[in-house]
């Protein structure tokens, strides 16, 4: 068994589903339902970013880089190995909100290095550029921002909060339509789903880094785990600021208007693998295991819901799914399992949400032959 890979470009060791314990007819049956249920979203994502999203010009105007997708693919690791793979799992596409869950562990790097000293600690504390202002965002904590829960208040790269209020309430459609408004309550008291609040965390992360994001993604955890040279992370025409008298753009926590993270099914593999392993890479550590902890503690209003990462908790999201898995989610069909009872990451990119418990489903009879 080979716990982890060796580094990009050399061959990522395969094994025999048998020989990893799995029962193949029924890991063939995974990797069919995953290639043949391809996502309804057109491969134009153009087309997709400008109108899957309910907004209204100019609010859905697209401000960051959008690129036509390729077809389904993906893999399943089992002991660091690839035990199944469909498609072309090189191919780089747009990820949408996977890369909220790739900001958290930002977030746990900084904390692991006391650049956040406590969670629970207001923004304003740390982060001076009147986007915390009193009296009702000076309120607001890292943990926060991290769980959805901040309602934080205002207008960032000229898209308003009012935006994404109403977007989903506790995971369930709110009864009124998404961009109306909705009274605020106060931080901590409310989940709710808005992409502009991730924003919001992206540049007080990039203050508080005082680096681009994509630059210290890479030298902590992309470099470290062998990653490809392959992967992008993108903001907006308008999300650039000055740091330390340098020109800095503050990348996007998704594609909802453009950008965010391109980047291969084998890279986010190697990300979930990493996590899997408690943080750690061959011999060194890239997380801590406190961090991860604290990233997959249940969210109080949504137990579904943990540090920018869903949660499976009493199986709730993926009824298939063991009750301790934990997933990245981006729009489109874009997924990353990692399920630590079973030893278990699976990445499945442009399949049909409707069609991730049927993967799972066929995955657990797989385990159980």
């Amino acid at each position: 068994m080979t716990d982890f890979p060796p580094p990009y470009p050399t061959a990522w060791p395969t094994r025999k589903p048998a020989d990893a314990g799995l029962d193949p007819a029924a890991m063939a049956a995974a990797a069919r339902h995953a290639a043949e249920h391809e996502t309804p979203w057109k491969r134009d994502l153009a087309e997709m970013v400008l109108s899957d999203f309910s907004e209204r010009p100019p609010w859905n105007e697209t401000l960051g880089p959008v690129r036509p997708r390729g077809g389904p693919n993906g893999l399943l690791l089992r002991g660091g190995e690839i035990i199944a793979e469909w498609g072309d799992t090189t191919q780089v596409d747009m990820t949408f909100s996977v890369a909220k869950s790739y900001l958290s562990i930002l977030a746990g790097l900084a904390w692991d290095r006391g650049l956040i000293a406590d969670p629970h600690e207001p923004v304003r504390r740390t982060i001076d550029d009147s986007g915390f202002d009193p009296p009702h965002n000076g309120a607001i904590t890292w943990h926060h921002l991290l769980q959805q829960t901040s309602e934080w208040e205002g207008v960032l790269w000229d898209k308003p909060d009012l935006i994404d209020r109403n977007r989903a309430s506790a995971g369930r459609p709110s009864a009124a339509p998404k961009g109306t408004h909705r009274d605020l309550q106060r931080p901590g008291e409310f989940w709710e789903y808005n992409d502009v609040r991730v924003n919001r965390l992206s540049l007080a992360l990039l203050r508080l880094w005082r680096r681009p994001l994509p630059e210290v993604f890479r030298e902590l955890v992309m470099e470290p785990i062998g990653a490809s040279p392959d992967w992008e992370w993108h903001g907006y025409r308008n999300s650039w600021i000055e740091l330390d008298g340098r020109r800095v753009q503050s990348v996007s926590g998704g594609g909802h208007w453009g950008g965010g993270v391109f980047i291969s099914a084998r890279d986010q593999a190697r990300i979930g693998l990493m996590l899997l392993r408690g943080g750690i890479w061959g011999n060194r550590r890239i997380l801590s295991e406190a961090w991860i902890e604290r990233m997959l503690e249940p969210c109080p209003l949504f137990p579904q819901y943990g540090y920018l990462w869903w949660l499976n908790t009493d199986c709730g999201l993926y009824p298939s799914a063991s009750a301790k898995s934990y997933f990245a989610r981006g729009a489109g069909g874009n997924l990353t399992w990692i399920d630590p009872e079973n030893d278990l990451v699976a990445v499945l990119r442009w399949t049909d949400p409707a069609a991730m418990d049927g993967f799972m489903k066929h995955v657990m009879r797989a385990i159980r032959g």
